[in-house]
């Protein structure tokens, strides 16, 4: 029974960890009023809790091998009522910056999933199982659309606090139902770094998942305040539009997954970047409220395939190294989201507009593209 409770439990886990994850973000309309931030560092404190969100995805994927998710998960939630508290009791921008590091945790737990979740199925079922533990990014959808409407009513302190009250839930959920006999794999972290930095799928892996899942993760930062400011939108309308597109991604990722088990990967991913290319383009050319919608939902799309097909082929390449894998690559996607939104507030500090961020996506997805294709024949060829 509790074998059979860990995806749905650990799914729940992520949705937790990532509505914890953008708070900030999510709510930032609100804090601008009472607290000040120059435009120009508006960005930087949306992106900094994707910095540990990002870094921590390695040590909590190799210990969620050392001690089982249900340890790694119960002390995450722990770690994380202190800066939710904080950050609820924040004052100044510095505040938002310490406590939003710290909510980096919120994003990182996504690595102990993928790391346990396998080990409980076949390996023709790993694509859909992890597809379908990655509904929880529907957790940055859940804040995004939520938070706000919270907010107006009750103020955007006390929805922060909420959060502490969830999270004491799933550390007695944790502790009542995760699995304390978890199969675990002791391999020392450098060991399992060794075993794995040379292989170059590695990091064609992360460079694939750092645009897939750093897309995702850049236009839920980026959004709620780009449409309000943009194309002036209210706070709570930019808000449900933004958790449209998280939706639409979140929904499309267990479907890359189950895509993955029955074609081949790398021809989907081939697809993927073939469309990202040019949503990228038509988004650079700075089109009218519809367009505009049109591009992002196509890389909504793209996103979620792209992230359920590219867990799909860690565990098939690296079954024995998936832990630290797992870690490194989901760490790059992290990293893929911190730095678009910083990079597009630079580029329309200096140009006024966001085409050539835009046009630089269109660019990485097109050499991601030639590195599918040359991977697929480079397959291709060692299998004839």
């Amino acid at each position: 029974m509790i074998r059979k409770m860990q995806l749905p439990l650990q799914t729940l886990n992520l949705i937790l960890g990532f509505m914890v994850w953008v708070i900030i973000s999510s709510l930032m309309p609100f804090i601008t009023e009472d607290i000040a931030i120059p435009p120009g560092k508006l960005a930087m404190v949306t992106a900094i809790p994707v910095v540990l969100g990002s870094i921590l995805r390695i040590p909590l994927g190799y210990y969620a091998n050392i001690f089982g998710a249900r340890i790694v998960f119960l002390v995450s939630f722990i770690l994380l009522l202190f800066p939710v508290y904080y950050i609820s009791e924040a004052s100044t921008m510095m505040d938002l910056i310490i406590g939003g590091l710290f909510l980096g945790i919120g994003g990182a737990v996504f690595s102990v999933g993928v790391t346990s979740l396998p080990k409980y199925y076949p390996k023709e079922k790993h694509g859909f199982v992890n597809g379908m533990y990655g509904i929880g990014n529907l957790g940055t959808a859940i804040t995004t659309f939520s938070a706000p409407i919270v907010a107006t009513q009750i103020g955007w302190a006390p929805t922060v606090k909420l959060y502490l009250i969830l999270l004491l839930v799933f550390i007695v959920l944790n502790f009542l139902l995760g699995d304390r006999h978890e199969a675990k794999v002791k391999t020392p972290i450098m060991e399992q770094i060794k075993g794995v930095y040379k292989n170059e799928k590695l990091w064609f892996f992360s460079l694939f998942y750092f645009i897939t899942f750093g897309s995702f993760v850049a236009f839920t930062v980026y959004l709620p305040n780009f449409l309000v400011s943009n194309f002036e939108l209210t706070k709570v309308d930019a808000g449900m539009r933004t958790a449209g597109f998280i939706a639409i991604a979140t929904f499309f990722r267990p479907i890359g997954g189950w895509l993955a088990d029955r074609f081949q990967p790398l021809f989907l991913l081939v697809g993927t970047f073939s469309v990202y290319t040019v949503a990228a383009i038509l988004l650079a050319f700075s089109p009218g409220i519809t367009l505009y919608a049109v591009g992002c939902l196509a890389i909504a799309v793209c996103a979620g395939v792209g992230n359920g097909v590219i867990f799909k082929l860690v565990p098939f390449y690296f079954n024995k190294q998936a832990g630290i894998v797992n870690g490194i690559v989901s760490m790059m996607g992290g990293l893929g989201g911190f730095f678009p939104p910083i990079l597009l507030s630079t580029i329309h500090a200096v140009t006024g507009h966001y085409s050539i961020g835009f046009m630089l996506l269109s660019q990485v997805a097109l050499a991601s593209l030639i590195l599918v294709i040359w991977l697929y024949y480079q397959g291709t060829q060692s299998n004839e």
